[in-house]
């Protein structure tokens, strides 16, 4: 808690010299701009200094007076880049690109098969899966079940089954995953069919 009353404190500090700035690159008075906001010469004289503490209701009609964003009154941080920097991971072949940081959770995977055709090594392990096949053909072998899944197919299933998933050996094949270790399922809404489909 303390660094943030130092943080604040840095921040309404920094306040006054932005407004003197300001002020003198736009080549305005005090006076001048007094008439333009409705705020005392002292007040604003004040203000520059740091001798008086801003308020939103000083700032304001400044930042209108300015014709800044308020933020850069108060030297606001600037937004951070929004793009996930996704870090794929190598495994048995296979790019994996994890799309969630959620431990214990449902967890989001995009995945990357090579066209290599593979004999199933089919294994078990605690969870749910649900899988979502972007391109490509998806080979699913699900206990006694031996699928092929193209693009625009989805498949759920609790991974205690024996399962196995690969590429068909054509081409490369990309697949959205979502796992829950704790066995949830995914529930996907559909629209319910129309009588006369």
């Amino acid at each position: 808690m303390a660094n943030a009353g130092f943080d604040d404190a840095r921040v309404l500090a920094g306040v006054g010299p932005r407004l003197r700035d300001l002020r003198k690159k736009r080549g305005a008075t005090l006076a001048g701009l007094a008439e333009t906001t409705g705020i005392s010469v002292s007040t604003l004289s004040r203000l520059e200094s740091g001798e008086r503490r801003p308020t939103l209701e000083l700032l304001l009609p400044l930042a209108r007076a300015h014709r800044v964003p308020l933020d850069d009154l108060v030297g606001a941080p600037e937004v951070g880049d929004p793009r996930v920097r996704l870090r794929p991971v190598q495994r048995h072949g296979s790019t994996i690109m994890a799309l969630t940081h959620n431990p214990g959770g449902v967890q989001a995977f995009k995945m990357i098969i090579p066209p290599e055709r593979c004999e199933p090594d089919l294994r078990t392990h605690e969870g749910y899966e649900w899988l979502y096949v972007l391109s490509g053909e998806l080979r699913l072998v699900l206990a006694d079940h031996d699928l092929v899944m193209k693009a625009g197919e989805a498949a759920e299933f609790d991974t205690r089954v024996p399962h196995w998933f690969g590429s068909t050996g054509t081409q490369p094949v990309e697949v959205l995953s979502l796992f829950g270790p704790q066995g949830e399922r995914i529930h996907v809404r559909a629209q319910p069919r129309r009588a006369d489909a």
